[in-house]
């Protein structure tokens, strides 16, 4: 099998992964949970997007870091032009209520890119580290510490006064609220938007094990990089 026809799989798949998720990152998940309103912290690409560290684990689990990198860098370009293309065409078509400036996308795409850039690198280090203990802590902890990353530069950079350099800011998103809509103490919006975010990362990653083990347990000679 040669290198292309190896990885073509990985890098069909992180795409899938990617789109779909720069598309259902604009729709808020509608519901209610006690008195915490579901869409004042979750969009439902927060239950899609973390499914790329299981991507990318599968892949160097396989055939080893260098190439779990390629398909990273794949990942990487798709999220960088999703974060673009795809708002202002679901606006367009009148799938969502607002539209985009073009700086204010720029910056949301700097996010996007050096949020994944950095949480799938370090998921690669952090499982590469581990990948000769129990079969499950190389995943698990890898795609722990991505998630951590990725949700504080995604958030950090996509909204924190701090980057304002870097584009416009949102003004709803830097408005002080109760953080989650409930508790007694205000933060800005965004900080609720990033915790609940990350509370979905961290229970995806839990349940991701049941189809890494499923799939990688088919291999029988997986990379020892």
């Amino acid at each position: 099998m040669n290198s292309g026809s190896r990885y073509l799989p990985f890098v069909a798949a992180m795409a899938l992964v990617v789109v779909a998720s720069n598309i259902l990152v604009q729709f808020p998940m509608q519901g209610q949970v006690g008195p915490l309103a579901l869409a004042d912290v979750l969009t439902w690409g927060a239950f899609t997007y973390p499914f790329s560290f299981l991507v990318t684990d599968l892949a160097n689990r396989r055939y080893g870091p260098k190439l779990a990198r390629r398909i990273v860098f794949v990942g990487f370009t798709v999220a960088v032009v999703c974060s673009i293309v795809i708002p202002p065409v679901l606006f367009r078509y009148g799938l969502i209520p607002f539209d985009t400036a073009a700086d204010r996308l720029a910056r949301i795409a700097v996010a996007s890119g050096a949020a994944f850039l950095t949480a799938q690198l370090l998921d690669i280090t952090v499982f590469n580290w581990l990948r000769r203990q129990s079969w499950w802590r190389a995943p698990i902890f890898g795609t722990l510490v991505g998630s951590v990353f990725d949700t504080a530069i995604f958030f950090g950079i996509a909204f924190s006064a701090a980057f304002a350099f870097l584009g416009p800011e949102d003004a709803f998103a830097l408005e002080a609220a109760p953080l989650f809509g409930v508790l007694p103490f205000e933060a800005a919006r965004w900080i609720s938007w990033a915790l609940g975010d990350l509370t979905v990362k961290l229970l995806i990653a839990v349940f991701a094990l049941i189809p890494y083990r499923l799939i990688a347990a088919r291999w029988t000679q997986p990379a020892l990089a």
